[in-house]
């Protein structure tokens, strides 16, 4: 199936369900922001180090890579960059639209994949900020190879990821409280399920996610043309059974490195 269009519905959905991730930052934020005083996250809480950012974010290139919902994309504009969100859903890019429009920032949205930055050109950027988000694709090594192609020489990809750790585990008891390992690594939200039960899912509307092993996740970066030069861990802020026992959020910066 197209889990692409699927997922751009299903997250249509999240925003009318007003989700965590589709609530856009307040008026108060942005003002803080525009003096300096800002920062974001690309896991569930934990503020990115400012130490991975230039001092100035003045005229910086930026692309929030499948950043929609008003979060990252409108802080880091009102901190001095040029930025450009893109994401698959519409609704979430509207998010992202209502604080520009608001609070008078100069930002640029686009409707797309994170696996086709077609619509952008080689060298393009000086900085790719990509929240935890390629848990939605089948395959994350397009995400990583058209990260690099779009940014400069010695650009920085700053991304967020899941660890594979969380999605071994049985979604439903998890819920209750209950830790049951039920799946294998790469896993979809699909795998074990009947017929029906995909069925219904789908008619559910439901996000489609995939566990991706730390391979992909961190060797593909390397792949990609990527140095990894910072990482830090992040949970889900004691809401998660596992959040007693190990932090299921993996951020890094990488540094792309052109060889010739």
């Amino acid at each position: 199936m197209d889990t692409v269009n699927h997922n751009s519905s299903a997250w249509d959905k999240k925003v009318d369900e007003q989700v965590v991730y589709t609530k856009a930052v307040s008026k108060e934020i942005i003002e803080k922001s525009k003096s300096g005083d800002w920062e974001i996250s690309v896991t569930a809480g934990k503020p990115v180090p400012r130490s991975w950012f230039p001092k100035s974010l003045v005229g910086l290139k930026i692309l929030c890579l499948a950043s929609g919902g008003g979060q990252q994309g409108p802080v880091l504009a009102a901190a001095g960059a040029d930025v450009t969100v893109i994401d698959i859903s519409k609704k979430q890019l509207e998010q992202d639209e209502i604080v520009a429009n608001r609070d008078g920032l100069n930002l640029r949205t686009v409707q797309g994949d994170m696996s086709d930055l077609s619509d952008f050109g080689e060298g393009e950027f000086d900085m790719v900020v990509n929240p935890v988000s390629n848990l939605f694709v089948k395959d994350v090594h397009p995400v990583w190879r058209e990260a690099s192609r779009v940014l400069k020489d010695k650009g920085v990809l700053i991304s967020g990821f899941t660890n594979p750790l969380l999605f071994i585990f049985d979604d439903e008891e998890d819920m209750k409280g209950n830790l049951v390992v039920k799946n294998s690594i790469p896993s979809s939200s699909l795998d074990n399920l009947t017929e029906k039960e995909i069925e219904e899912y789908i008619k559910a509307n439901k996000t489609i996610e995939f566990g991706h092993t730390l391979e992909d996740q961190i060797q593909g970066q390397f792949d990609a043309g990527f140095t990894l030069n910072g990482l830090y861990e992040d949970d889900f802020g004691g809401s998660r059974p596992l959040d007693k026992y190990i932090k299921c959020f993996i951020a890094t910066r990488a540094i792309k490195i052109n060889i010739d």
